[in-house]
């Protein structure tokens, strides 16, 4: 990533006004995960990016959520969507940060962004008194692996899935 990029990318939270970007993101996000594998993933529709949007713009401004965006020039380019959980029998797992989202513009992917949006969220869920952050990943997401791996999450669990039909 060069210097003068750096200088011009903001990571802030999200605010309502930023909704329709992230219903936009929401819906790509939706769309790559079911490009990977149509028949694990929903496919978004006509109406997601509203949808998406209107549901996020929701989460905004909770206690136990932090929604961040990257922003070039104004531009958002990226999101990051987490939520502070409490144990969840169903996944084996005691209280943690759950980072649910995210998500950078293809078109500014290898600059940095995701690890920005990474790093400021993993700093806000520890300010925030996460005692852990999970988070899941498209097995053929080998990139956002190889970013998670490389700031220091590790593998814990492996989603099988056995289609019928």
């Amino acid at each position: 990533m060069s210097e003068q990029l750096l200088e011009t990318i903001n990571i802030r939270p999200a605010v309502r006004a930023d909704a329709p970007a992230l219903g936009s993101y929401g819906a790509a996000l939706m769309s790559l995960h079911n490009k990977w594998d149509p028949a694990r993933f929903i496919p978004a529709g006509p109406t997601t990016p509203e949808k998406y949007a209107s549901w996020l713009a929701g989460q905004i401004g909770r206690d136990n959520v932090v929604v961040l965006v990257a922003e070039d020039r104004d531009t958002i380019i990226g999101y990051v969507y987490a939520a502070l959980e409490g144990a969840d029998y169903m996944a084996l797992r005691g209280p943690a940060a759950v980072i649910h989202d995210i998500f950078v513009d293809p078109e500014r992917r290898r600059e940095g962004v995701g690890r920005g949006l990474l790093e400021q969220a993993i700093t806000t869920l520890a300010q925030r008194g996460a005692p852990r952050i999970v988070l899941s990943t498209a097995y053929k997401n080998k990139g956002a692996q190889a970013l998670f791996d490389g700031m220091g999450f590790r593998a814990t669990m492996v989603e099988m899935t056995k289609d019928f039909g």
